[in-house]
């Protein structure tokens, strides 16, 4: 997991600058810079009102007594979409709107649920309970 996040780190960045270089080239700078920008408000308002929804199924399932498990993976993923998005470059505003967009999160949470079944197995990840 380390190994995958530290190339994520290194390789987005880099790949982020050739898009953006070509961008400047192709469409020009200012086009660029305004459509950094675009993505970035489209992005914020996106966030907030998909993330206002989320917190509104999770209030009326807890008031019907059901645990919210998948609105918090829609938690999660409107989180990490939305700070994508504030991150400028086309990359990581492609993966935002991925993750913020309802049809294609269901993807993003089927890997996560995914990730959490594999870790919690390998013991990697402990699940606490404030039960007695």
């Amino acid at each position: 997991m380390f190994r995958f996040l530290l190339l994520f780190i290194i390789v987005v960045p880099a790949l982020e600058i050739a898009v953006l270089l070509l961008s400047g080239r192709t469409i020009g700078v200012w086009p660029t810079i305004l459509l950094i920008i675009a993505t970035g408000i489209l992005g914020a308002w996106l966030a907030k009102r998909e993330g206002l929804q989320a917190i509104r199924l999770a209030q009326m399932q807890a008031q019907q007594g059901q645990v919210p498990s998948g609105v918090m993976l829609d938690g999660i993923c409107i989180l990490i979409g939305g700070l994508m998005l504030l991150t400028p470059g086309f990359i990581t505003d492609a993966i935002g709107f991925f993750l913020l967009i309802p049809q294609t999160r269901t993807v993003a949470k089927a890997l996560l649920l995914k990730i959490f079944h594999r870790l919690i197995k390998n013991g990697n990840f402990i699940i606490m309970s404030n039960r007695r």
